[in-house]
């Protein structure tokens, strides 16, 4: 597989087309692995020395599987309702839900803040853009807080990472995050909402990266040590990737 095929290919199935990108993997002689996102886009994992044509048949066999994911990823998106930015929306802190109440005061700083089961605004005027802007800002202080703290302690804990990487938090379509070959770390911000075990997952999975570079037996090996339970919180971050990923 070479530079050019990790663009995106396209193939035919039956009246639609079924595009997706090839990632390689460190090892060859690895099988072919195929990862629907949860914004429809398709991944397949294929080792170094995979030719192109032998790709593209490892996909046609599951088109009606991948397919079938890609319809029902791209409907549940769909039908994700928009923020309106008014009292009574709920928005989510580190896997709790917390109730949107906007509070008109033109006498205290406009602000956000966590108070109780509510995420408190204080506006001046009651505008939908004043809100949603303090509301972002408030998230996205809470992610730099919050991220590089527990990028911190479990660099501190995880026996292989000599020190602290450096850490860009910038907001993705459909990732996580990932570690670049020089160990530097990307965190989306929208990991603040999400489960603060979803949020460990994510961190230690771009820490093992700086150890194995692919996604190898060795590298889940290493995951399985520190996040046992990776699989189910996996899922279930899957699972809320879509109302998360609206919500940016």
């Amino acid at each position: 597989m070479t530079k050019r095929d990790i663009a995106a290919v396209r193939l035919h199935y039956g009246d639609t087309i079924i595009s997706f990108h090839c990632r390689p993997t460190a090892q060859s002689g690895t099988r072919v692995r195929i990862h629907v996102e949860p914004d429809g886009r398709v991944i397949v994992d294929a080792p170094p020395d995979a030719e192109l044509q032998a790709i593209k048949r490892a996909v046609r066999r599951r088109a009606a599987w991948v397919h079938q994911q890609v319809e029902a990823a791209r409907s549940r998106w769909a039908a994700l309702p928009s923020k309106d930015w008014v009292s009574g929306e709920a928005q989510r802190y580190l896997g709790r839900r917390y109730v949107l109440k906007i509070v008109v005061d033109p006498t205290q700083a406009e602000r956000a803040v966590v108070s109780g089961g509510y995420l408190r605004v204080f506006v001046h005027r009651r505008e939908r853009d004043t809100v949603q802007r303090l509301v972002r800002a408030w998230y996205r202080a809470r992610a730099e807080e919050w991220l590089t703290r527990r990028v911190t302690d479990w660099s501190t804990a995880l026996p292989w990472v000599r020190q602290v990487p450096p850490i860009t938090l910038r907001p993705m379509s459909s990732r996580w995050g990932s570690c670049s070959p020089r160990g530097r770390l990307t965190l989306n911000p929208l990991l603040i909402r999400a489960p603060r075990e979803a949020v460990d997952y994510v961190i230690v999975h771009e820490l093992c990266h700086l150890k194995h570079h692919d996604h190898g037996a060795a590298f889940y090996k290493l995951l399985d040590r520190y996040v046992r339970d990776w699989r189910r919180i996996k899922t279930q971050l899957d699972d809320l990737a879509e109302a998360l990923f609206a919500e940016r």
